[in-house]
């Protein structure tokens, strides 16, 4: 299965969870592509079986540079998607992310959501059994 992965990470919790994540999907023996927003351009995206999309919550929604990539997602139209989100103030935008995708016509087949906690800004706020959650999240992916 090949697998696009786009995410944002502030102070590197994002970051730890989609390289775990990768490194799950590698294990299917898939092609695993790992992008930051500014990496990859949103109109032309490699060509996966899914796609990922992480990012943590900011200011009370979907991180600025995450957002404007998706709303500029092209090309995409009945693709799988996966989406993750990190937050701190148990303010989840799950349902932000799976709105803009759903506009350009995707498919959402999971989505995982982390509060962090103590250490957020050193990319040690997540919290014990996060990997069982994204192996649970990779496992429908």
């Amino acid at each position: 299965m090949n697998c696009v992965i786009v995410y944002w990470s502030r102070y590197g919790n994002g970051k730890k969870v989609v390289d775990y994540l990768a490194g799950r999907m590698e294990k299917k023996k898939g092609k695993i592509q790992i992008f930051k927003t500014d990496e990859v351009d949103p109109t032309n995206l490699p060509e996966a079986d899914v796609y990922v999309f992480s990012t943590p919550t900011e200011a009370f929604g979907v991180q600025r540079a995450m957002k404007k990539f998706m709303k500029n997602l092209e090309g995409l139209d009945q693709k799988k998607y996966g989406i993750v989100n990190t937050h701190g103030m148990k303010k989840s935008v799950l349902p932000k992310m799976e709105k803009i995708l759903s506009k350009k016509n995707m498919v959402m087949v999971a989505g995982v959501d982390f509060e962090v906690g103590a250490g957020v800004k050193t990319g040690d706020g997540l919290k014990d059994g996060w990997q069982a959650e994204i192996d649970a999240f990779a496992k429908k992916l």
